[in-house]
């Protein structure tokens, strides 16, 4: 399996509920490293998984739509505790929809896996690994 990832960083401001989050029960900001690994069996016509441009540029995109928001005000969370785990499948889900759409480029067609992490630290991340 060939792969390639590309990143970007991710501001945010949040709170959760559930007494299992403690003091993060209060809002409170992260900041995360959002690294996208592209997969795919054989490499394309030009050799490539997945053009690098194209594919940091949407990941861009996506990150730039939760960037420097407080998603507890955001509709689409309403009611959600935004973990790592579960913003990590959002930016996946966000992404597919992009590849579908063709914009990564038509060589992105071949594409069978994107998994995405969330690094919270150095010590501490969350992946959601998807098919496309």
């Amino acid at each position: 399996m060939f792969s390639i990832t590309v990143r970007d960083h991710l501001m945010i401001a949040h709170s959760f509920r559930g007494e299992v989050f403690g003091p993060a029960q209060r809002l409170h900001g992260a900041t995360f490293l959002v690294d996208a690994t592209f997969r795919r069996p054989e490499l394309d016509d030009d050799n490539i998984v997945v053009d690098i441009g194209l594919a940091t540029q949407e990941l861009g995109a996506v990150v730039a739509e939760l960037n420097y928001r407080n998603l507890d005000n955001e509709p689409d969370f309403a009611e959600t505790n935004t973990s790592t785990e579960f913003l990590a499948k959002v930016v996946a889900d966000r992404l597919a929809r992009r590849i579908e759409d063709g914009r990564l480029g038509e060589g992105a067609r071949g594409l069978t896996g994107l998994t995405v992490t969330l690094h919270e630290s150095h010590i501490a991340w969350a992946s959601y690994e998807r098919a496309l």
